[in-house]
């Protein structure tokens, strides 16, 4: 790596988690350039559906650190 990603990357890793977070989610956006209607039809209707779920109490929301325990339990 060159000086200069050096450096960006030591200042990224300073930030906050949730800026981490927002930078990871730009980084990786700008690398999708390529943009499928029907892939994006489908994920803006299961979108819907899921907060279809949450907001009628069908299922209920969790932390990231319980869903993370219940993956790691997981056989």
């Amino acid at each position: 790596m060159n000086t200069d990603l050096n450096r960006l990357l030591k200042d990224a890793l300073r930030l906050p988690p949730e800026a981490r977070g927002a930078l990871a989610t730009y980084l990786l956006d700008s690398l999708d350039t390529k943009v499928d209607p029907e892939a994006e039809e489908a994920w803006d209707a299961e979108i819907a559906r899921r907060e279809r779920d949450l907001d009628s109490g069908k299922v209920k929301a969790m932390s990231w650190a319980e869903a993370r325990r219940e993956i790691l339990r997981a056989p």
